[in-house]
């Protein structure tokens, strides 16, 4: 059987709006609101995590001193989620949507 499992030989994690993100030069991420205009350049500096060849891994302890350079593509709204909340016996519904702010960048370099 063989393994069809697609591998990057360059890579970075990093972290940003309390969550983590996988960062690959050319990759567009939809990831938390950020303030900024289409095409405004983006610098992340909490990088947890760099792989830059085969088997040249660098891990920050917290963080990196370098960091990831991105561009917005553009602001957006998320799905929209339904919260239901219900009690029985009680006549008691409510009914709420949502639609979180995100903004889709392109990872310039790593």
């Amino acid at each position: 059987m063989e393994n069809n499992i697609q591998t990057f030989d360059k890579y970075a994690i990093f972290k940003t709006g309390g969550k983590q993100y996988q960062a690959i030069e050319g990759k567009t991420l939809a990831i938390e609101k950020i303030e900024g205009e289409t095409g405004a350049p983006i610098e992340f500096k909490e990088v947890l995590l760099r792989k830059t060849g085969q088997g040249n891994i660098e891990i920050g302890q917290p963080f990196l001193k370098s960091s990831i350079k991105a561009s917005i593509v553009k602001q957006m709204q998320g799905p929209k989620l339904i919260v239901f909340k219900f009690k029985r016996r009680k006549k008691s519904r409510v009914k709420k949507g949502h639609r979180q702010q995100m903004t889709v960048i392109r990872i310039e370099s790593i």
